[in-house]
């Protein structure tokens, strides 16, 4: 409608729709004999953000009467609406009409704070049309700088910072190009936007994973503190920001970085969240991105939640149709408008010999990986100006390469040999590319990502690590539009949207999931949170076998990969018990750590620190333990305390999967709760071997507490390795 056609004797909107439907089913009414009263239309909504309007329930004559009507500009059919991708949150099993998004209100309110490179206000994502008033007790600022003022900042994006002071005192002549919250890397744009973006609908990148994108927590709110620079980033500047936000007022922060070989009390992380945890305020962080070697995790941090990346059953890619009229598929995020119909196809194997391949000419070139030489193989065809490349390789890496500036497809070599054996008794093989094929469904999934870091935690080896594994692959949000996503005949090419992978991506999935339970739960800690989240992961995939790892030859994956498992945000809104700590807690695991008592006031601030009571068996909803030759002990044990957060009496019974080479034991194997919130204790002890099997480096099982019904399945993750346990001090 248009507002300036809206009589002045209406005070809003609403009024003055409803009259407008009074009147035209009135007319209606009036000329004909087929409505007996006016109850057929019926407003529905006022909009008064999305747009000037409204939608009503109206009868074909009514609706052509109401384009008669003063104002009317124009009307759309209400029709189904099936969500189609960016698909993360349908993955998740994120459903509008019941679980968590309702239950939680999508996260109303829950303010996220994102220290990354900083934000891009103008995307869609941050669009605020419905949202209501910012919180009074939100602190936070705009703040202005080059290319960017606080006008930018709207009811979704409530805050935006920068802190670089540490920055320019370790280069004092440096010149920053975007001195502001501005992003000028994309990476803080993509994680925001993922962790709370809005609705945006037809959203892709270039035709692939086309659908309405949104964050985890839709309805939540986004502040960004830039800390993060593409001339360098500091601890500093890291601590500021983390600092400025608990401040300010965030209840979330989502932290996709991270320090190799850091110890707790030289890493920002966990120094400035030791504080976050204290002000009731979920901290999520990335992984990192070095796996899948063993010990190579960011943020072990016992007070945060440590987030692996996962995939989703979502495959974007292209199709070859053969000359024999046969197709097969392969994997691709070429963004070109490619048309390769009935080429000339060619196999060329390793695609070693780059003056051989210039000799091709326009024709489709098919590579063989024989010898991890897929990076060669790339550059080369790229360089011998071919009209394309198809790629036959089993490299757990490939999503690294789907970006490619020329018309590529990457498959495995199941597939491979399909194309191989046509070409064999074709002499004049050809084939057609079709580029940006979207599928959903895809079997196996979810697997652990083979980028993803594994633990256990160098800085603090006795807390498993990572917690959870959260889709971290292929993801599609928000990106700066004046930043170009990749290239096509030298030509950078540009999209307010992009598909990125990484643990980075799979950090602010649970910072929203973890917004969306604050929502449902105002009353739960942080470690409330994190151990719903942990305790009701599923750790099978969507064929119901154990989920793999694909960077372990597609092996079931252990958790020290994935952590408990793979995310469930409706279940972990009602978990039945959790496993809660305090900042005591974290101090007594410190004082068992060795650290001194210097290192440990850097990290809690305080100056009282009482080390009289000391555990390295801190109440998590996991256990790791260490069995090797310099240990002469052939058990451990472990203590916890599990609170009950469902209603009314409930009673819990002990189930241990088979630990194969070890015995485990819970003491009681029954637990029973007289109401809400009780509590109560339980010893598990594992006894074997002080030295492990020479090719076991990591075995696990899982314990699970089942409640008396089934109601409620508590489970944790139970790890026993031969890796050291030497931690920093």
């Amino acid at each position: 409608m248009d507002l300036s056609a809206m009589p002045k004797a209406f005070r809003g909107q609403h009024g003055w729709y409803s009259a407008t439907l009074q009147s035209v089913s009135g007319n209606v009414e009036a000329n004909t004999n087929i409505f007996n009263n006016i109850s057929s239309s019926k407003l529905l909504y006022t909009y008064s953000h999305v747009l000037n309007g409204f939608s009503a329930s109206l009868t074909p004559a009514e609706l052509e009467a109401l384009k008669s009507s003063p104002g009317y500009i124009s009307s759309i059919r209400d029709l189904p609406v099936k969500p189609h991708t960016t698909h993360s949150s349908q993955f998740l099993g994120l459903n509008p009409k019941s679980g968590a998004w309702p239950v939680s209100k999508f996260g109303k309110d829950i303010i996220i704070g994102v220290v990354d490179t900083g934000v891009w206000p103008e995307s869609e994502s941050y669009n605020d049309g419905g949202m209501t008033e910012i919180p009074s007790r939100w602190k936070g600022e705009c703040e202005s700088g080059t290319q960017f003022n606080s006008s930018l900042c709207n009811k979704k994006l409530i805050g935006a910072r920068f802190f670089n002071k540490g920055l320019l005192a370790k280069n004092p002549t440096i010149t920053i190009a975007m001195n502001s919250p501005r992003d000028a890397n994309g990476h803080g744009t993509h994680t925001s936007s993922t962790a709370a973006g809005s609705y945006v609908e037809r959203a892709s990148y270039f035709g692939y994973a086309i659908g309405t994108a949104l964050g985890t927590a839709p309805l939540a709110r986004v502040a960004m503190y830039k800390a993060l620079w593409n001339e360098g980033s500091f601890t500093s500047d890291i601590i500021a920001a983390i600092d400025q936000a608990i401040i300010d007022g965030v209840d979330v922060l989502s932290m996709s970085l991270g320090l190799d070989g850091v110890d707790l009390y030289e890493d920002p992380v966990a120094i400035a969240t030791f504080a976050a945890i204290e002000k009731n305020i979920f901290v999520s962080t990335s992984a990192g991105n070095q796996g899948p070697f063993i010990g190579t995790l960011h943020n072990g941090i016992p007070w945060v939640m440590t987030v692996a990346a996962g995939t989703m059953d979502r495959e974007l890619g292209a199709t070859l149709t053969l000359g024999n009229g046969n197709t097969v598929t392969g994997l691709s995020l070429y963004p070109g408008n490619s048309s390769l119909i009935d080429f000339p196809i060619v196999f060329m194997d390793e695609c070693l010999n780059l003056a051989e391949l210039k000799k091709v000419g326009e024709k489709i070139v098919v590579c063989q990986d024989k010898n991890d030489s897929l990076s060669n193989q790339v550059d080369n065809i790229q360089n011998a100006s071919v009209s394309g490349g198809v790629f036959i390789s089993d490299f757990d890496g490939l999503e690294f390469f789907l970006q490619s500036s020329f018309p590529a497809v990457f498959m495995n070599s199941k597939t491979g040999d399909i194309l191989k054996d046509y070409m064999k008794i074709e002499n004049n093989a050809t084939a057609t590319i079709q580029f940006q094929k979207t599928e959903l469904g895809t079997k196996p999934a979810p697997s652990v990502a083979s980028y993803s870091s594994r633990g256990p935690s160098i800085s603090c080896p006795f807390v498993l690590k990572p917690d959870v594994m959260a889709p971290g692959d292929s993801i599609l949000a928000s990106w700066p539009s004046n930043l170009p996503v990749s290239q096509t005949n030298s030509k950078l090419i540009y999209s307010n949207f992009n598909l990125q992978s990484g643990t980075s991506m799979a950090c602010p999935m649970a910072a929203g999931i973890a917004a969306l339970l604050r929502g449902a739960h105002p009353e739960w800690s942080p470690a409330a949170i994190r151990s719903a989240i942990m305790t009701t992961s599923d750790s099978t995939d969507n064929t119901n076998s154990d989920i793999k790892d694909i960077g372990d030859d597609n092996k079931p994956a252990t958790p020290i990969a994935m952590g408990a498992g793979h995310i469930n945000p409706d279940k972990a809104l009602d978990p039945g018990l959790i496993y809660d700590a305090t900042t005591e807690d974290y101090v007594s695991l410190l004082c068992a750590l060795n650290l001194t008592m210097k290192r440990i006031q850097t990290i809690t601030r305080s100056y009282s620190v009482n080390c009289s009571t000391s555990a390295l068996d801190l109440n998590y909803p996991s256990f790791i333990a260490f069995f090797n030759a310099n240990e002469s002990k052939s058990a451990q044990e472990f203590q916890r305390t599990v609170t009950n957060v469902g209603e009314g009496v409930s009673t819990y019974t002990a189930s241990v999967t088979p630990l194969k080479g070890f015995n485990v034991s819970v003491d009681p194997d029954k637990l029973t709760f007289k109401g809400k919130y009780a509590k109560q204790s339980y010893k598990l002890r594992i006894e074997g071997p002080n030295q492990m099997d020479e090719e076991t480096v990591v075995a696990f099982c899982y314990l699970s507490w089942i409640e008396t019904g089934g109601k409620h399945v508590v489970k944790s993750p139970i790890v026993v390795t031969s890796l050291g346990t030497e931690a920093p001090s």
